[in-house]
């Protein structure tokens, strides 16, 4: 579904694909450079698989993350999440307006959600889904649990007491105050 704020994200993306030139490769390679060093430092420290990320505004990193899945047993503590977390904290938003994501790797399917809700206006990446996939991490399975019926996953989903779950949904359409995202 796509309510009026979403399609404004998705014209504003639009808008600013069509304006960027990639005039300065070398802020480009230097920002890279931090996301894999992040990468890099967190495999040496044990925190996690080899994945860092950093997200700019305006040529600063204001986030930056590395994978920390093993060292905190946290499964979303993807680099991208750390690093999306720490810039929206540093600009007290829930959305990365013109902000940038330097990611060594192209992100999994659970990141990319992650992306799109916090709406950035790019996001560049180093190693492809395949490099990962080489490596041992292949996320392949959950693309295709998505398209899978719920009940037919290898994790089953069964929908439960739909009617009381509705409620909630009622209260946030009854809210004349809420914060839409």
């Amino acid at each position: 579904m796509c309510n009026s704020f979403n399609k404004k994200f998705l014209d504003e993306a639009a808008k600013a694909l069509e304006q960027d030139t990639d005039k300065d490769l070398i802020d480009h390679g230097r920002f890279m450079d931090q996301a894999v060093e992040n990468a890099i430092t967190g495999v040496l420290n044990n925190e996690g698989g080899p994945f860092g990320c950093i997200v700019v505004k305006e040529g600063k990193i204001i986030g930056k993350g590395n994978n920390k899945v093993t060292s905190t047993n946290d499964p979303t503590a993807h680099a991208e999440v750390m690093a999306i977390r720490e810039a929206c904290k540093a600009l007290k938003s829930f959305q990365l307006d013109d902000c940038v994501l330097y990611t060594s790797c192209e992100p999994c399917p659970m990141c990319l959600g992650a992306i799109y809700w916090a709406r950035p206006k790019k996001v560049y990446y180093g190693c492809s889904k395949t490099d990962a996939a080489n490596i041992g991490f292949d996320d392949n399975f959950i693309y295709k649990e998505l398209d899978l019926e719920p009940g037919k996953r290898t994790i089953p989903f069964e929908q439960i007491n739909k009617e009381q779950a509705m409620k909630a949904f009622k209260a946030w359409e009854e809210k004349e105050d809420k914060i839409e995202y």
